[in-house]
């Protein structure tokens, strides 16, 4: 029987193979293998959004994004949810958006919520659901550490990255990466003064999405660091030019100031044989290992250090690395298994009268 499942994304970041986010990134794999095996995909999404199933557009207005903004893009988030769950019957609902509780259906086919971000982020009441048949899981076995108990809480399931479509012949160069939102958490600025202690060329590659917050901290951290020439910050990196970035770069730089749930760049970066030297925030540790495939470090100071240290990391092991850890089929394949489950046993209840309650 094809599976019939409602990703859910946020309100606010588009989907698509080139999309920013991590959240994103996932739903865009899981929609495409959807489609691959013959399964109904219908994805609620904001405009500017790609998908390869159906997609029920939320339209996203122009200009900063505040609250009244978020609001309004919720409230269509919640009609398009509506409509889609009117026009067709699914099996699952699969919802990746931090403020999805600000939409949940009340009722209806079992849902799923992936857990992008730390567990502190959502509010204390999703990890104990009114409705019935919810359950939530987490991307790493940090993450999972620091969720409060909770029966709806099912086994983790780790991230992946698209290991073969990250292959490229792409000559080696001096630069340091670093690649992702450019927000106050992600800490880019300590990457532009670890590139400046290490003597070498800095590149950032990011998106600065509609936040007054962002946007500040851009024109007060970045901007200041930048000179154009030897430390640059070139906007947006789609998956061909982030792969061309990654596989050209001496290491990826990732100094986040929160605790990572998971971190897709780094594991695109090992794929393409480019050492990560990162801060040990949240599963970073657990996909950086330590003097092999990059260095965890714990100021920018140190992070130069390992910059110049990167030459020692062997490329070919970071690549194995990736292919034997973080590959994207791996991800999907349980991805696919626990969507068979929970409409297998919906099913099964539905079909002996049990509401599932």
């Amino acid at each position: 029987m094809r599976l019939k499942v409602l990703s859910v994304g946020y309100p606010l970041a588009p989907v698509g193979p080139d999309a920013a986010g991590g959240s994103e990134q996932i739903l865009t794999l899981l929609d495409r293998e959807l489609v691959r095996r013959g399964d109904i995909s219908v994805v609620v999404a904001c405009s500017g959004s790609k998908v390869e199933g159906t997609l029920v557009e939320n339209h996203l207005p122009p200009g900063m994004i505040d609250e009244r903004v978020h609001s309004e893009a919720q409230e269509r988030h919640r009609q398009a949810i509506a409509a889609a769950l009117e026009r067709w019957e699914f099996d699952l609902i699969h919802m990746h958006s931090l403020d999805f509780h600000a939409y949940l259906p009340p009722e209806g086919p079992p849902l799923l919520v992936t857990l992008h971000l730390p567990p502190d982020w959502y509010p204390a009441g999703v990890f104990h659901p009114t409705r019935p048949r919810m359950w939530l899981h987490c991307v790493s076995a940090s993450q999972e550490s620091r969720c409060p108990e909770s029966d709806a809480l099912l086994p983790f399931i780790e991230n992946g990255v698209p290991i073969e479509r990250l292959h490229t012949s792409v000559r080696r160069r001096s630069y340091v990466l670093t690649l992702g939102r450019v927000c106050p958490e992600k800490g880019l600025h300590h990457a532009l003064d670890a590139a400046a202690k290490a003597g070498v060329p800095a590149i950032v590659a990011g998106e600065i999405f509609s936040y007054r917050e962002h946007e500040d901290y851009y024109r007060q951290e970045l901007a200041p660091r930048l000179d154009g020439r030897t430390r640059r910050f070139i906007g947006p990196a789609g998956f061909a030019r982030k792969r061309r970035l990654l596989a050209g770069a001496r290491c990826l730089l990732v100094p986040s100031l929160v605790p990572e749930t998971s971190s897709l760049v780094a594991m695109e970066a090992l794929a393409c044989g480019t050492p990560v030297v990162a801060f040990p925030s949240g599963a970073l540790p657990e996909i950086v290992e330590q003097g092999r495939t990059g260095y965890l470090v714990n100021d920018a100071a140190e992070m130069a250090e390992a910059i110049r240290m990167a030459d020692r990391i062997d490329r070919e092991v970071c690549k194995a690395e990736a292919r034997r850890r973080f590959s994207a089929e791996r991800m999907i394949a349980r991805y696919i298994e626990r969507y068979e489950s929970l409409a297998g046993a919906a099913r099964t209840m539905e079909a002996s009268g049990d509401p599932g309650v």
